[in-house]
């Protein structure tokens, strides 16, 4: 049986695309696990595969005001511009921005280079019930990015099955179990489906500054340190694994909260460290995750994203126009 030209090229990109998450899984270290009640850290260790220092994250862009993120008045598509002369800006998929018309989570990874001009973003809304501005926001442009998305549930709703409706579903949960195991209303009164007003609560915040004084220092002095992944309640839930150690020392602070925030959310009134599963499991965890079946889509401009499913897990792996693996989120479903 003949294969045709399409097929056969396809069948080569997909087999090449394994091949690469092969060699790279069997080059991570996995260090030992870190415990703080229910949530267990471990991290990963590897070699960079880039020497660029001028990567910076979306949330220190829009700090530093050299980056702006456009309301379009379409739910699912944002535009972003870097107007920076000197840093690229790298945005992970799952990244929250706060304002416009509703809150959005942005859903792919990709560097936005310098003086970038105006690119077209995928997103999706976090914030059911507006279409407004706030009171003291801008309802053109979005006004800073301090919070991720919190459970592995959002993201595999905005990353794999890519529905609003799903979208929606999950910051409901999500509400609902940071309201239990916080014991306050964490829906705030200015936009009560808002996950970014729920994630700003008083009470969430302090108790998952518990988890991050307590685990924050783990990665200091380490500097082959390119990822993490974490347990919740003893159960392996994800992990990130990002292009060099100096972004991922940018991106840590915030992944760690991400996670506190969601062993806070699945705590169900324990205080006790839950047991840990060994290095050896989150090497198994990786391993299987990269023999899912591997399917590729073009995102923003050049860039792509390459899925893996399995029944037991997905990974979502950012590359950028030269076919660079610049971020992989792998997910544990089962």
């Amino acid at each position: 049986m003949k294969l045709n030209v399409k097929a056969a090229i396809g069948l080569m990109i997909m087999t090449l695309i394994a091949a690469t998450a092969s060699v790279a899984q069997s080059n991570y270290r996995i260090s030992a696990p870190y415990t703080y009640k229910n949530l267990t850290i471990f991290l990963i260790h590897g070699k960079d595969s880039t020497n660029k220092k001028n990567i910076i994250t979306l949330q220190e862009a829009m700090k530093l005001k050299i980056f702006k993120v456009y309301e379009t008045s379409e739910v699912n598509e944002l535009q972003v511009e870097n107007i920076s002369s000197q840093y690229d800006v790298f945005i992970q998929s799952g990244d929250i921005v706060k304002g416009g018309k509703q809150d959005r989570v942005l859903a792919i990874s990709i560097i936005i280079p310098a003086r970038s001009g105006r690119v077209s973003i995928e997103a999706f809304c976090v914030e059911s019930g507006r279409w407004e501005k706030r009171k003291g926001e801008d309802a053109q442009q979005f006004s800073s990015s301090e919070e991720r998305i919190v459970s592995k549930d959002l993201k595999v709703a905005a990353n794999g099955e890519r529905s609003q409706s799903e979208v929606w579903n999950k910051v409901s949960e999500a509400q609902k179990k940071l309201t239990i195991n916080t014991g306050v209303d964490v829906t705030a009164n200015a936009s009560g489906s808002s996950l970014q007003l729920a994630l700003e609560n008083s009470k969430v915040s302090a108790t998952t500054e518990e988890y991050v004084a307590k685990l924050a220092a783990l990665t200091r002095g380490k500097t082959d340190v390119i990822g993490y992944a974490f347990a919740i309640n003893g159960e392996i839930n994800s992990a990130d694994i990002y292009v060099s150690n100096h972004l991922f020392n940018k991106l840590w602070p915030r992944m760690l909260k991400a996670a506190a925030v969601e062993a806070v959310g699945e705590s169900n009134g324990s205080t006790a460290d839950a047991p840990a599963p060994k290095p050896t499991a989150i090497e198994g965890f990786l391993s299987d995750a990269e023999k899912g079946e591997a399917r590729q889509r073009t995102t923003s401009g050049k860039s792509k994203v390459v899925t893996r499913d399995s029944d037991d897990s997905s990974v979502y792996e950012a590359r950028d126009k030269s076919d660079a693996v610049i971020h992989r989120n792998y997910i544990k479903k089962n």
